[in-house]
């Protein structure tokens, strides 16, 4: 089935619906806004997956990303790694920042071992570990949080894209590292989460502290690409959450 896309000028006016959300929003105001923000996203995703249904690298999706970005808002700026605190002694770089509408953006791409080849460029990604990618997206989203201290930030944006099944599907046991930390569809992540108390230390080297959220958020995964089977890392899927303000 063919990917529904929207004309560039549409993309700019979901842009800019996006960027003129006023801060503090709460009830049907805040769900109209958000709406916005979910076709934005979505909108953009099904663009890019057109062409670029796979990337090498993190950095390779985020590149294609903000360049698409950029084909929509020729005239806007696009800044990549930006430091919103530079005074600050936090080690908080976003992905990609909007200065000109006040949209932050942080993009993960975790990866099951998968080899594919499309049109004549060979793509070998490598096997990740789906319990670091779950744990960083909701760490994503704890980041852009803070982001309230910027009076100019409108709307934060935190996107996973992934082939690896486990980064969507529910953990059989509670006590598996990452347990705190699903993703699976349908769920509301919210408040603080931690691992579970007999999680190895060695295993969560790097992912140890807690991650809290100060707002709720509903999880819906979305299809970006099928170039195969599931189960070998073929299904490319995506999972995008707007921040609150």
């Amino acid at each position: 089935m063919a990917l529904r896309t929207l004309p560039n000028e549409r993309m700019r006016q979901l842009w800019a619906a996006v960027g003129s959300r006023p801060r503090g929003l709460d009830g049907p105001s805040a769900l109209e806004h958000n709406a916005s923000g979910t076709a934005l996203i979505n909108a953009l995703m099904n663009d890019l997956a057109r062409d670029r249904p796979i990337f090498h690298s993190e950095a390779d999706f985020q590149h294609a990303l903000a360049c698409r970005i950029h084909d929509a808002m020729p005239d806007g700026r696009v800044r990549l790694e930006y430091k919103p605190f530079p005074l600050e002694r936090k080690r908080l770089h976003l992905d990609v920042w909007l200065p000109d509408i006040g949209v932050a953006m942080e993009l993960k791409y975790s990866t099951k071992k998968f080899k594919f080849e499309h049109e004549g460029e060979i793509f070998e990604l490598r096997e990740g570990a789906p319990d670091v990618a779950r744990y960083g997206f909701l760490k994503d989203i704890e980041r852009l949080e803070s982001l309230f201290k910027l009076p100019n930030v409108r709307a934060g944006f935190s996107v996973l894209l992934t082939n690896n099944p486990a980064c969507w599907r529910l953990p059989k046991k509670p006590t598996a590292i990452g347990f705190s930390f699903r993703l699976y569809d349908g769920i509301t992540v919210r408040g603080e989460m931690a691992h579970h108390p007999r999680a190895a230390p060695g295993g969560i080297k790097g992912i140890a502290d807690p991650v809290c959220l100060q707002h709720a958020y509903d999880l819906q995964w979305q299809d970006y690409a099928d170039l195969g089977d599931e189960a070998q890392g073929g299904k490319f899927r995506y999972l995008a959450i707007q921040t609150a303000y």
